[in-house]
């Protein structure tokens, strides 16, 4: 079997849109009380302190501080599925009893570690095949999914205090690079989990600010394409790109934006597909 090919990234692209969500997640909880903290987010069991705190735990992760060991068996909570879940609630419980302050200063120091150790990250290293969790990818894919996971975050914790991008903030770095991630696993989406016949073109018509076409081609296994070659679609999802996200993302759909979602062609295959975007471990 032939090795998947490795994401290559331009490293000045990938760490703008890192450090820009970044950026705007501390802007948004800057002098946030206290009671909002304890919002409930979108994620079962995780309110917005815990959400930031599982940012905190990814980054001192990858910055090499190990976990720090639960107070429970965190393995059975109901909202936690697999080890990666675990290992978030580590975190999660072990900052629990931390102001909402505290753990943004945490959120602050350890991302400041962070951008320092790859802003100084060689190219080689940057480039490098290293474990992901898309499968082993370079280093620099890696930095994508943060973009994603971090940018989902940020619209999980604006869900959660009742204050929805605007336009103007998801026309960014980290907005696109988020939907180029969510675009490149939309073979798998289509082909291994809604199981679209051979011969399927599906486009992906995504309105709004994050306005796109995906293509995928159903051709032996499925693959995300630039074109159908001048042959038509067989199923057409068209949705806002938001909402694409976030569904992709395990999300229900916001109150803030539209939430049509039009099928076209073979109208079963494209529901199908769109009841299995959620491709989040």
């Amino acid at each position: 079997m032939a090795e998947r090919p490795v994401t290559l990234l331009d490293k000045s692209d990938v760490l703008a849109g890192l450090f820009a969500v970044w950026d705007s997640i501390a802007a948004l909880l800057d002098g946030l009380p206290e009671n909002r903290w304890r919002a409930p987010t979108p994620l079962p069991g995780w309110d917005v302190k815990a959400v930031v705190s599982h940012m905190v735990g990814t980054e001192s992760f990858l910055a090499g501080v190990a976990a720090p060991q639960p107070d429970v068996d965190v393995a059975a909570l109901d909202h936690v599925r697999n080890d990666i879940g675990a290992m978030n609630e580590c975190w999660v419980r072990h900052l629990g009893g931390e102001s909402g302050a505290d753990v943004l200063d945490r959120f602050r120091s350890v991302t400041q570690d962070r951008r320092a150790a790859l802003t100084l990250m060689p190219d080689e290293e940057w480039n490098a095949v290293t474990a992901t969790p898309v499968g082993p990818e370079s280093y620099g894919r890696f930095m994508r999914v943060r973009v994603f996971d971090c940018w989902m975050h940020e619209q999980d914790v604006r869900d959660a205090l009742a204050r929805p991008s605007s336009d103007d903030e998801l026309d960014g770095n980290a907005s696109r690079l988020s939907l180029d991630e969510i675009a490149a696993t939309m073979g798998y989406v289509v082909g291994k989990r809604a199981k679209a016949p051979a011969g399927s073109r599906v486009l992906f018509e995504l309105t709004g600010p994050l306005a796109r076409s995906i293509r995928v081609r159903v051709n032996g296994r499925a693959q995300v394409v630039d074109d159908f070659a001048g042959e038509q679609q067989t199923v057409t999802i068209r949705l806002d790109g938001l909402q694409f996200a976030r569904l992709s993302g395990g999300r229900p759909m916001s109150s803030a934006r539209v939430q049509d979602v039009q099928l076209g062609g073979d109208t079963d295959v494209a529901a199908r597909i769109v009841e299995n975007l959620n491709f989040v471990i």
